[in-house]
């Protein structure tokens, strides 16, 4: 079969594509992966870091090409559905093959494997445009949904059930750091559930509740699966992924007069989706389409998507849902580099995701990461030292302080002078995987003030950080971040450790030991870092009241610059 606006490519390129313009940095690889949803198409194009076992993001763009609509009687995709789709799919392997990708990861969901000629157009996709495309069950699908999540957050210990509401399915997903316990995916999603009940607009009182009827029956066995499978006194943390989870956030955002630069964490309560919910029923289409946060062929189905969203989240018992960028062709990447050997296990890749994001984000801006590291080791140090009476913090913002430290001279980047305003903003914009909404943005704060002026209220940095503890927390690391960052001021290393200790009430001495000279006789001379040290005395006093003294002294034979 040949879509109309499509011409046969004789037997089509493969799958695999030679690269071409647009080459890799050496030691890259790129891959490309298109979901073909009931409801849009996706495109990534993501750059594999073999050595740090990792990935990032270079282009990510979406389409909505509804191909989940179908013939009334035969239940075939309709012919415009899939026109748009092939014109789609053109447009994605051609930029995935400009930007040299080795191989293009294609998969079809639900709207595909449900019609009869499903089959029949994934082979005129592979002979018109030399696109394999993986025809993935309901289970698969949920299992590359979860290696997506894996990617993009830090699950620790903590159960994650994970809601990804499509077009046509709704997976329902259980998991912890250690393993993935439940995988499910029951046929009901947006589009469907607009196309088979939504014909009356507004939603009547009554077809509302025959639709949370319908979508309670639809998801109960799921749902008994996941509440089977949780353990005594596990509290898991709800997860939510693509389309709805993401318009609604939007919504919910926008309501607040600023909206996140990413939603990647964005967090909201079940009593707000239901405040929003009553909301959205009560508006027409035209009015829909006019609301901040979602476009016009979202507004279509927004009503039936948070539906199913706020049924799932009162049937799991869950008050709070978290939202996660990452879902099937992120989860496409990840499989790959399985299947590539570039990940030797999933666990291990997705314990390590926040310090393989940052040193990927250090990276990418040019950061000298040995230098970095030198700083990051000795903040630490001095949070270790100083727990207890200079700061108070109960190790989260350890954690902040070293990712902080990693970044905190990326914005050198773009210029050197008042590079901490420019870090702010990078780290700020950057993708940090694995953090919350709050600690992404902490992360960036304490980047910010570890050098120059301390917080005021009129700096964006500063009033995006709502809550009073984590605004102690930004100050106390950022005071940390300053005197280690202080300490470097050549390119090699000549601080070999430090030692900090409270002589008084209110007074921090810090000593500095240095390194061997590179002669091979006596030690290196710390006049410089102590005088850099000194300088940040008046900051360390105005934010936490001690008063700082600064010596430096040999390993080797006791010789000291006395402190001051």
């Amino acid at each position: 079969m040949t879509p109309m606006g499509t011409q046969p490519m004789g037997n089509g390129a493969p799958s695999e594509l030679p690269p071409s313009e647009g080459l890799p940095p050496g030691g890259e690889r790129r891959v490309a992966a298109i979901d073909i949803g009931t409801n849009s198409i996706h495109l990534l194009i993501a750059a594999v870091d073999p050595a740090l076992h990792s990935f990032r993001v270079l282009l990510a763009e979406k389409a909505t090409t509804r191909l989940g609509e179908r013939d009334p009687v035969s239940g075939d995709l309709a012919g415009e559905a899939i026109e748009r789709a092939f014109l789609t799919l053109r447009h994605c392997r051609d930029l995935a093959r400009s930007h040299g990708v080795e191989q293009i990861l294609t998969a079809a969901t639900s709207a595909v494997r449900e019609a009869p000629n499903g089959r029949e157009v994934l082979q005129a996709i592979e002979d018109q445009l030399g696109l394999e495309v993986d025809l993935v069950s309901g289970p698969e699908e949920a299992r590359l949904i979860y290696l997506g999540v894996l990617s993009g957050m830090a699950f620790g210990q903590t159960p994650h059930v994970i809601l990804d509401i499509g077009g046509g399915s709704t997976e329902l997903i259980l998991a912890d750091g250690s393993d993935a316990r439940v995988l499910t995916s029951t046929r009901i999603g947006a589009v469907r559930l607009h196309r088979d009940f939504g014909q009356e607009d507004p939603l009547p009182p009554a077809r509302r509740v025959f639709l949370e009827a319908y979508i309670q029956g639809a998801l109960d066995p799921a749902v008994a699966q996941i509440k089977a499978a949780l353990r005594s006194g596990e509290k898991p943390l709800l997860v939510g992924t693509s389309g709805t989870a993401m318009a609604v956030a939007a919504l919910l955002a926008a309501e607040e007069g600023r909206a996140p630069m990413r939603l990647q964490g964005y967090r909201f309560s079940r009593s707000r989706l239901e405040a929003l919910l009553s909301r959205l029923i009560t508006l027409p289409l035209e009015q829909r389409r006019h609301l901040p946060g979602i476009n016009e062929r979202r507004a279509e189905i927004i009503v039936p998507g948070a539906l199913i969203l706020h049924t799932a989240m009162a049937m799991l018992q869950l008050r709070e849902l978290v939202v996660c960028e990452r879902a099937l062709r992120e989860g496409l990447i990840v499989d790959w580099m399985l299947r590539q050997g570039l990940l030797d296990d999933r666990f291990a890749f997705q314990s390590t995701i926040r310090e393989r994001t940052v040193l990927h984000l250090a990276r990418t801006y040019g950061v000298d990461v040995d230098r970095a590291s030198r700083v990051a080791s000795l903040a630490l140090s001095l949070y270790d030292q100083t727990r207890g009476w200079l700061h108070q913090d109960d190790g989260q913002g350890r954690l902040l302080l070293w990712a902080a430290a990693q970044l905190h001279a990326c914005g050198q980047h773009i210029n050197v002078a008042a590079y901490h305003k420019h870090t702010w903003y990078l780290i700020r914009h950057g993708e940090l995987l694995g953090y919350s909404e709050v600690e992404h943005l902490m992360v960036a704060a304490i980047a910010r003030y570890h050098r120059r002026g301390l917080p005021k209220k009129r700096h964006e940095s500063w009033q995006l950080i709502e809550s009073r503890e984590d605004r102690r927390t930004v100050s106390t690391m950022a005071l940390l971040l300053r005197l280690a960052a202080a300490l470097d001021r050549r390119p090699g290393r000549v601080v070999a450790a430090l030692r900090a200790r409270r002589l008084e009430a209110a007074s921090l001495e810090i000593t500095l030991l240095p390194e061997p000279s590179p002669e091979g006789e006596g030690w290196q001379d710390l006049s410089l870092e102590c005088w850099s040290l000194r300088s940040c005395a008046p900051a360390v006093l105005e934010a936490s009241g001690f008063d700082l003294k600064v010596s430096a002294e040999a390993m080797g034979d006791g010789a000291r610059i006395p402190p001051r």
